[in-house]
């Protein structure tokens, strides 16, 4: 596979599971500010910028104006609109390699923002959220529908699931900042679409042990981080066949290995008791495995330096 199309596939796994994350986290913040009179609504929205990655300004700070950052910049590829639009550029890169009806569903999505957008002056902006989910959700399902399991998938599936790694532990991080408690828990899980699926596998109790325990360490749903980790190590495996008679072949492989195990061998109460070093630690992780992987798969060039045609 050529480096190129390789990378643009990684991307569009992961710039889509950045847009319905990104909208899960801020559907969360919001829900947040409505369900707490208390909270002080500045500190809560410059936290969670910096939870996000983003250095805000001294102009003051509200929800509306964390919306339009990380919701509808255009210009930020880590907002939601511009994970959507970056999604589709490299889409564009790789057509050869994406299915017509992934295409079809990017192009469509990117077309259907600004009715969207508009939407939400009228509906609000959870509708536009839950839209958000819905077509990441599409995109989801058309790419396990018809894309054959090859070095294109692994790289598309190990982008989305070290994406979706770093935007869990985000998401876990906004709820550690804001003080965790137990209605905090479960407007959590809803947002992650683990409320159900929670509750069937603990039988109706909410607490914060066994809420992290979930999130992380939870071995059978897709979203926990460990699963994601698992399904991240899979990928890089198979694109190595042969590993060698000793380790591991990939510094990738070296460090998503050491992520997981240090996550399944830790219990639940120690995860509550070390949650804000352990998803600090999960952010650097996948830095590191993002610069691994790139070094690793992607052709590395310099730019191009154009220079005048010399006049005989």
């Amino acid at each position: 596979m050529l480096s190129r199309i390789a990378e643009s596939l990684y991307w569009i796994g992961r710039y889509v599971e950045r847009a319905e994350d990104t909208a899960r986290i801020l559907d969360v913040h919001l829900q947040r500010m409505l369900a707490d009179p208390w909270v002080q609504e500045e500190q809560a929205c410059r936290s969670l910028l910096g939870v996000m990655g983003m250095s805000p300004d001294d102009a003051p700070m509200s929800s509306a104006r964390v919306v339009s950052l990380l919701g509808l910049d255009e210009r930020n590829a880590g907002s939601v609109v511009g994970a959507l639009a970056a999604a589709r550029e490299n889409a564009r890169g790789a057509r050869e390699t994406v299915s017509s009806e992934m295409w079809e569903c990017l192009n469509a999505t990117w077309h259907g923002l600004p009715n969207a957008r508009r939407r939400v002056e009228q509906e609000g902006v959870h509708a536009f959220f839950r839209w958000v989910r819905e077509r990441c959700a599409v995109m989801a399902g058309l790419t396990d529908a018809t894309m054959s399991r090859d070095e294109g998938w692994l790289f598309l599936v190990l982008g989305r699931s070290i994406e979706r790694v770093d935007m869990t532990a985000r998401l876990l991080s906004t709820h550690a900042r804001a003080g965790g408690s137990i209605p905090s828990w479960l407007t959590l899980l809803r947002s992650c679409g683990a409320w159900e699926t929670y509750l069937r596998t603990y039988r109706g109790s909410l607490d914060d042990r066994h809420a992290a325990e979930f999130l992380l360490l939870d071995r059978l749903f897709p979203r926990s981080v460990f699963a994601a980790l698992s399904a991240a190590e899979g990928c890089l495996a198979e694109l190595e066949p042969d590993p060698g008679r000793a380790g591991v072949a990939t510094d990738a492989q070296r460090i998503v290995g050491r992520a997981r195990t240090n996550l399944e061998f830790r219990g639940a109460d120690e995860l509550i008791d070390d949650l804000r070093p352990v998803l600090s630690s999960l952010g650097r992780t996948c830095s590191q495995v993002n610069d691994a992987v790139s070094r690793r798969y992607f052709r590395q060039t310099t730019a191009v330096n154009w220079v005048p045609e010399a006049v005989a």
